[in-house]
């Protein structure tokens, strides 16, 4: 197999069109990229099984075989971007003064890449434990493929590549979704004694909204994320201008903190309902926050190799957006984050440094020679 820079590389993966079907109706999804992925692991000499957790929605998990008897590692990147919405090159993978461009570009085909780099660096090295790449699908909607991997995948540690700029995250926040519904009697408009009004009734919600925010912002907060917040996301009622509105529907996003869960917005949604009649209540998804222990061996190895390739003594810090990590962690895996720089997640124009996805991969080749030694 031909050796390749990280930028060749990336530049490929890039060029694939992997575009999240659940995000954007109709997007291409993870089969490409995973055949690709697949066979070049396949190629380098790594054992390669393919896990679909639904139809069309591939995972790969890539294993560099160890001698036996060390410690195995994980490194995770996802596969899967959002959409491409005015973009004009999105799969062109252009180059410009040391970065590279293009939707996925930074999240997280340049984690991708260093994953894939590194484990195929550290196989001819037979370090006593296991080598693991885990390429999964979905992570931008409900995170199926990271699922499915640890149903059939155990690891000792593992190292989630999403864009930290070459520092070490230990910690970021979860988020739970849910609905309140007040209920109104539909009349007409030019009769009030037949009608009530289902968006006036939601009126005390959003005050004590407000007021939850308040509050959570005046809290203590997480050392390393700081406090959770609340936010309206949607908010949908009434048929017509002449008509009172049967129903009113609120959507809302708590974003929590390690140490908070699904729980604790539950009764704090029904504070905000209370003493509002016919009310309804509907708890949505819920990603719950992640925390790992900074002695972990695998955070003071991360934090070593981080200082190796940078220079500098590794920055430790949390998160605010919620990653696969949650779930690797809360499967019994110690869990660490450490990716690359760049900007543009999710945005017009998306851009990752090539250096440091250069650097990136030389910090999990060091991380795993000290962990699966």
């Amino acid at each position: 197999m031909r050796v390749v820079t990280a930028e060749e590389l990336l530049a490929t993966l890039v060029s694939i069109d992997s575009v999240n079907p659940d995000l954007v109706p109709g997007g291409a999804g993870e089969s490409e990229i995973a055949a690709f992925v697949a066979d070049w692991l396949r190629a380098a000499g790594l054992e390669v099984d393919v896990l679909e957790a639904a139809p069309g929605r591939p995972s790969v998990v890539g294993v560099a075989r160890g001698s036996g008897g060390g410690a195995s590692l994980m490194l995770n990147a996802h596969m899967d971007t959002v959409g491409v919405g005015g973009m004009k090159e999105p799969f062109g993978a252009q180059r410009r003064e040391g970065r590279l461009y293009g939707r996925g570009a930074y999240d997280m085909k340049a984690g991708l890449t260093a994953c894939m780099l590194a484990a195929v660096r550290v196989a001819p090295e037979k370090l006593a434990g296991d080598v693991v790449v885990a390429a999964v699908a979905d992570e931008e909607h409900a995170s199926i493929g990271m699922q499915a991997v640890l149903e059939r995948r155990r690891a000792d540690a593992a190292i989630v590549t999403e864009p930290s700029e070459l520092r070490v995250c230990i910690a970021h926040k979860g988020f739970v979704w849910a609905e309140i519904e007040t209920e109104g009697r539909a009349a007409h408009g030019s009769r009030p004694a037949e009608g009530s009004d289902a968006i006036t009734a939601m009126a005390p919600v959003l005050t004590r909204l407000a007021e939850l925010q308040t509050s959570l912002d005046s809290a203590p907060g997480h050392p390393l994320v700081g406090p959770g917040s609340v936010h309206a996301s949607l908010i949908d009622g009434g048929q017509e201008l002449s008509s009172y509105p049967a129903r009113c529907t609120l959507a809302l996003e708590r974003r929590t903190a390690p140490g908070e869960d699904a729980g604790d917005f539950r009764r704090e949604c029904e504070a905000l309902m209370a003493g509002i009649e016919d009310a309804e209540l509907r708890m949505g998804l819920v990603r719950e926050p992640f925390e790992v222990d900074p002695d972990a061996a695998v955070v003071r190895a991360m934090a070593r190799a981080a200082q190796a390739v940078t220079g500098s003594p590794a920055e430790i810090y949390g998160e605010s957006y919620w990653m696969d990590a949650a779930l690797i962690q809360a499967a019994g895996i110690p869990t660490v984050v450490f990716g690359p720089a760049g900007a543009g997640a999710h945005a017009v124009e998306e851009w990752v440094d090539l250096a440091s996805v250069e650097a990136c991969t030389e910090g999990l080749v060091a991380a795993a020679r000290q962990l699966c030694a």
